[in-house]
């Protein structure tokens, strides 16, 4: 992490958890809010595999286990739900922000570069420490084959936009209750039952009609970029949800920078452009069309980067002001901390 100055002196900026706080809760406000979590793809990309993963984050609901939810006690930081493939038998899972993000428990953890090694063995001891029940040692004692590393240390392997909206304690209620009494079956098909529909239907939990599927600008399959392009456009439509927008950065070190994450047809155009146009003419002119109608869509330039002076990050979580507080923006611009509120107008017609 960069290091800055307060008072003169220069400091770390590694506490990223105690950033999000900061952004997601109104100051002192007990405001509750749920967000769309964009996680942006890595490793070598297939054309499905830029898509990228979709996640939802509460601050006000965390998990009694992997599979189970319940209210947040004082003092904690929430949970990111999400729909995986290949993690047992069940459909959706349920993390701890912190591990979620960086496969450790405190703060005070979190490492300020990362490598491939140290990754590996920071998701197995969490594993061992507290997954066996969803993801289990294999007989030999060597940790299981499967998607499990997904649950920690995403932050790791890639950078993460966030776009949060308000909820209420009584919505957050009814979310635990209808999935602590639902079937947890794994139910996953890349082409209509993804992480992003999961992402989708939740989200409309809380909005009705929020996000709808892309039949056009998507073919109809949701993507991660699609249900964050969907939130957007309905918020600009209704200013009390409160968007509000961040970026979680990838944490520097020697994995490789993970990507910007692509729709359907803009992967298609991306990626098969060039043969489309001399195979099909007709075919690659409808694609983009799709595309420039209802595909495109940029990430915000002034989403606010989610790094904090280590002081400021404890001082919030402790309940005291932030107005004194220094956050960035992604555009390079220092701002008070309580000037939270990024504008997305427009940005639904937006292009990378």
């Amino acid at each position: 992490m960069r290091t800055q100055r307060r008072h003169g002196k220069p400091i770390g900026l590694g506490k990223v958890l105690g950033g999000l706080c900061s952004l997601l809760l109104l100051c002192v406000s007990a405001q509750a809010s749920v967000a769309v979590l964009l996680e942006q793809p890595y490793g070598k990309l297939g054309i499905f595999d830029a898509a990228g993963h979709s996640a939802i984050y509460l601050d006000h609901v965390c998990a009694a286990s992997p599979t189970e939810l319940r209210p947040c006690h004082e003092g904690e930081l929430g949970v990111v739900i999400s729909r995986y493939d290949r993690i047992g038998p069940y459909d959706w899972l349920a993390m701890p922000l912190m591990p979620y993000l960086y496969a450790v428990d405190s703060a005070d953890e979190i490492p300020a570069t990362m490598d491939k090694a140290t990754e590996v063995s920071m998701r197995d001891a969490y594993r061992r420490a507290h997954l066996e029940a969803v993801a289990p040692d294999m007989a030999d004692g060597k940790a299981p084959d499967g998607n499990w590393y997904e649950l920690v240390g995403a932050a790791y392997d890639r950078a993460i936009y966030g776009f949060s909206v308000k909820s209420t304690a009584e919505q957050d209620a009814k979310l635990i209750a209808l999935f602590n009494d639902r079937k947890n079956v794994e139910r996953y098909n890349g082409f209509f039952v993804n992480c992003a529909d999961f992402s989708r239907t939740t989200i409309n939990s809380f909005y009705p009609h929020a996000v709808r599927r892309n039949f056009i600008g998507d073919l109809g399959i949701t993507s991660p970029k699609s249900v964050a392009r969907g939130l957007a456009h309905y918020s600009t439509k209704h200013p009390e949800a409160g968007l509000q927008v961040f970026l979680i950065p990838q944490v520097k070190g020697d994995l490789p920078r993970s990507h910007a994450a692509q729709g359907v047809t803009e992967g298609i155009l991306k990626r098969y452009g060039v043969p489309l146009v001399v195979l099909s003419p007709e075919t690659t002119a409808a694609v983009f069309v799709a595309y420039v109608g209802q595909g495109r869509f940029s990430m915000p330039k002034n989403a606010v980067v989610l790094d904090l002076h280590d002081e400021a990050a404890r001082a919030f979580l402790d309940g005291e002001p932030t107005a004194n507080f220094v956050m960035k923006a992604s555009d390079g611009v220092e701002k008070p901390a309580s000037l939270r509120t990024v504008s997305v107008v427009g940005m639904p017609n937006g292009s990378n």
